[in-house]
């Protein structure tokens, strides 16, 4: 299964008429936030596959366009405090946001965002007992702490995350909100039971569905 990622910052050869031919092989599209709808409604329309999403902390609450106010992108499925299973079988859970840090939309408290991972405790349990696991791909726009995070308030990362991927070891952990400058920053952290990805910009990720933990069979 082939996974396109998408996050911050609008890309050219993404709106573009060639994005069918270069990602049409696609069978799902996560992104991590700070993109506009109209551009993740362009990717849904033009590879016709499920787009997952968080927002990020730089997205408004409403988008004007010529129909209208905006809440969603349409066509895509909202991960934000939820636990789903996808067509193919894939267990999917997200949060939005970033650390709060000029009381804008999608940003919260450390605190907060504790709560809002304890909320997805009794899904991920659920999955457990249905499905033999607890999760497979958690998507998130802010990182987890210390791992690929800054010093900045803005761009720190979540404390709760690291406790979600120590209990329940999520395969796959995508995220955005740091933007990539320069070549050697680090943008994939392996852990003993989790794969942690920045998705800045654009990542293909190509995996095994059908193995458990999820096996990232190639990752560019």
């Amino acid at each position: 299964m082939k996974i396109l990622t998408v996050s911050d910052v609008e890309l050219s050869y993404i709106y573009s008429p060639t994005l069918k031919e270069r990602f049409g092989d696609s069978d799902m599209v996560i992104s991590c936030g700070d993109l506009p709808y109209y551009y993740l409604e362009y990717i849904i329309s033009s590879l016709d596959v499920p787009l997952y999403y968080v927002r990020g902390n730089h997205a408004s609450k409403v988008e004007f366009s010529s129909e209208g106010e905006r809440h969603y992108p349409w066509g895509g499925v909202d991960l934000h405090q939820r636990c789903l299973t996808t067509p193919n079988g894939l267990l999917l859970a997200g949060l939005e946001g970033s650390l709060r840090y000029n009381n804008g939309p999608h940003q919260y408290t450390q605190s907060e965002m504790w709560m809002m991972v304890f909320g997805l405790v009794p899904g991920l349990i659920f999955n457990r007992i249905r499905y033999g696991r607890y999760l497979d791909i958690f998507v998130a726009h802010a990182p987890p702490w210390k791992i690929h995070d800054k010093d900045d308030r803005p761009h720190q990362g979540i404390k709760a995350f690291r406790w979600l991927i120590n209990v329940f070891k999520p395969p796959v952990f995508l995220h955005g909100h740091i933007h990539i400058y320069r070549q050697d920053t680090v943008t994939e952290t392996t852990l003993p039971y989790t794969s942690v990805i920045n998705s800045y910009g654009h990542r293909e990720i190509t995996i095994n569905p059908k193995s458990y933990p999820i096996q990232i069979l190639n990752l560019k």
